[in-house]
């Protein structure tokens, strides 16, 4: 008996606003300070929504927002709040785990 794979693809399990704001969370969580990782999921939340529609609502072409958030792309700070607003999701700060131990007092 053989088997056969199909390709993983995160699209068919970002479900609901929950599973893509997780799955964001986790890729900034896991990072290594490139974006490579945010934009993927990035990437991932936009096709399981409508890349074309998410594209119309930021002011750009679907085809741009593909090179954008593909592995070879550098979208600038504005376009990725951009993206996120358009997602229904909002930015936030938070202290991090990794932090050096500073008060942040000055």
């Amino acid at each position: 008996m053989t088997e056969t794979f199909t390709r993983w693809d995160a699209t068919d399990h970002l479900r609901t606003d929950e599973d893509a704001r997780l799955y964001l969370e986790a890729a900034v969580d896991e990072d290594l300070g490139d974006g490579r990782l945010i934009r993927a999921a990035l990437s991932d939340i936009a096709r399981a929504r409508n890349m074309s529609q998410l594209a119309r609502e930021i002011g750009m072409t679907r085809e741009g927002l593909y090179k954008a958030l593909s592995e070879e792309g550098n979208p600038s700070f504005t376009m990725i709040s951009r993206i996120i607003r358009a997602l229904g999701m909002r930015l936030r700060v938070a202290s991090s785990q990794y932090a050096t131990g500073g008060t942040g007092t000055g």
